[in-house]
C-alpha cells in the first residue's frame, strides 16, 4: 500500500472520463467538428489526445503548423455538438460515493478540468452538484493540461504541499501534469486508457474504476 494514500490531505479529480462517462462522446464530437472544417483524423488519435486543453489538443492532432485561425470555430463546433449530449451523460458508478467519502474523511476535495465553465456546469448537473472545496477550469488559467497550471492553481487555493495532494485522472496528460508538479498520480482506467499506459505516464497507482479507488482509500485510512 502506498504511503501517499495515508498521508494525503487533499485530492483533486479530473472531470471528463474520470467522474463522468463522457470520453468517447468527446471523441466523436471532436471527430465531427474537425470534419466540418476538412480535417480527417482517426478517432484513436483524438481519444489519445483527450485531457489536453482544446488549443493544445488541436496543435497535437493537426500539427503545430496548422492554420490557427480555425481553432476557435472548431472548438465552438465541438462544444455545440457536445452540448447535445449533456442530458444523456451519466456519472461513473461510485463517483458520488467516492466524493462523499473523501469529504467525510476530512480531505480537501478539488475539481480541475481543462474544459470551460459551460461544460463544467453541465457535468456538475450530471453529478448532482457535489460539494467541492475548490473548482478550477481551463477558463481560470493560461494554458491548461498537459501543463501544471490547473494543479498549481488548486494547490495555491488549498494551501497544501504538492506531495500531500492526490491527483486522480484517466488520461496520460493528467499523469504528466501531476508528475511535473510532484503530486502522487492515481490513474483510473475509466476513460479508455489502460493501466499500463497510465503507469508509463507516471501513475503511482492505478485502479480499474472509482469503486476500487474508494476501497483502497478507505483501507489505507483504516490501517493508518
Amino acid at each position: 500500500m502506498s504511503d501517499s494514500l495515508t498521508r494525503a490531505m487533499g485530492v483533486v479529480f479530473d472531470l471528463d472520463g474520470t467522474l463522468v462517462d463522457s470520453t468517447y462522446v468527446h471523441t466523436v464530437c471532436w471527430w465531427e467538428a474537425l470534419g466540418q472544417f476538412g480535417h480527417a483524423r482517426p478517432m484513436a488519435a483524438l481519444h489519445h489526445a483527450l485531457g489536453m486543453d482544446a488549443g493544445r489538443m488541436l496543435d497535437h492532432v493537426l500539427g503545430e503548423t496548422h492554420d490557427p485561425t480555425q481553432d476557435e470555430a472548431i472548438i465552438a463546433a465541438h462544444d455545440a455538438l457536445f452540448a447535445t449530449w449533456h442530458e444523456r451523460l451519466h456519472p461513473f458508478p461510485a463517483a458520488r460515493a467516492l466524493l462523499n467519502w473523501c469529504r467525510d474523511a476530512g480531505l480537501t476535495v478539488a475539481l480541475a478540468t481543462s474544459g470551460g465553465k459551460r461544460n463544467l456546469w453541465a457535468m456538475l448537473d450530471v453529478l448532482d452538484h457535489p460539494d467541492f472545496d475548490i473548482v478550477v477550469t481551463g477558463d481560470d488559467v493560461e494554458g491548461a493540461a498537459p501543463g501544471r497550471g490547473l494543479l498549481d492553481t488548486v494547490l495555491s487555493r488549498a494551501d497544501l504541499e504538492a506531495d500531500s495532494m492526490l491527483v486522480v485522472g484517466d488520461s496520460i496528460w493528467d499523469m504528466h501534469a501531476a508528475a511535473r508538479l510532484g503530486s502522487p498520480a492515481l490513474g483510473v482506467a475509466t476513460g479508455g486508457t489502460s493501466a499500463h499506459e497510465l503507469q508509463q505516464a507516471g501513475a503511482e497507482l492505478t485502479y480499474a474504476d472509482l469503486g476500487a479507488l474508494n476501497r483502497a482509500l478507505q483501507d489505507a485510512r483504516k490501517s493508518a
